[in-house]
């Protein structure tokens, strides 16, 4: 019943559309109809700029790593990585938003950030550094992903944080499905601010 409860709350923490709320409240803009559409942090910088932006990359990390804390805060026995699960599905499909969220990006490192915070940084590291080079926020995100197994390998021993790992960067590049065909066509927006 606890377990239950746990993954019921992870998702609904997740579901919460930071970029919906700052959008709305801050300024005014629906931003599902502006940009790509998408309820995350990367539209936001883009449609609201680098203030709103922050705050609601921040907010989506952190809804993340407060998921994957709960059987810690709860005292129950269920990793922190199966406790984040919920969190990521919900903020792609959120329940207080028409099931249309973001990329999973910032609220699966927030998971990572709680149960593996030097593998975060580093993969915070790799995404910059990336973008610095490339422009692209989607490759970037999907270079973290496959970097976050990499790390996930060499400097841990739990073979199921490798197997989440390694599931949730699948699922990070079949959100990006799209942003993958638009770099392969050069049609995909750069990021003008790094």
């Amino acid at each position: 019943m606890e377990n239950a409860l746990i993954l019921i709350a992870s998702y609904l923490l997740g579901a919460i559309p930071f970029a919906l709320i700052v959008g709305k409240w801050g300024y005014g803009i629906d931003i599902r109809k502006h940009g790509s559409g998408n309820l995350g942090g990367t539209n936001t910088f883009r449609t609201l700029g680098k203030k709103a932006g922050f705050i609601v990359s921040a907010a989506d990390v952190l809804k993340g790593t407060l998921a994957a804390a709960l059987p810690f805060l709860l005292q129950v026995d269920m990793h922190p990585l199966v406790a984040g699960i919920p969190a990521v599905i919900g903020h792609c499909y959120p329940i207080f938003a028409k099931f249309k969220g973001g990329k999973a990006v910032a609220t699966s490192g927030g998971v990572l950030l709680f149960h593996e915070p030097v593998i975060f940084m580093i993969l915070v590291a790799v995404f910059f550094l990336s973008l610095y080079l490339t422009k692209y926020v989607s490759l970037s995100s999907m270079i973290a992903g496959v970097f976050s197994v990499i790390f996930s390998v060499i400097l841990t021993d739990d073979k199921l944080t490798v197997i989440l790992m390694a599931g949730f960067a699948l699922f990070l590049f079949y959100r990006h499905r799209a942003n993958i065909v638009r770099i392969y066509k050069k049609t995909e927006p750069k990021v003008k601010w790094i």
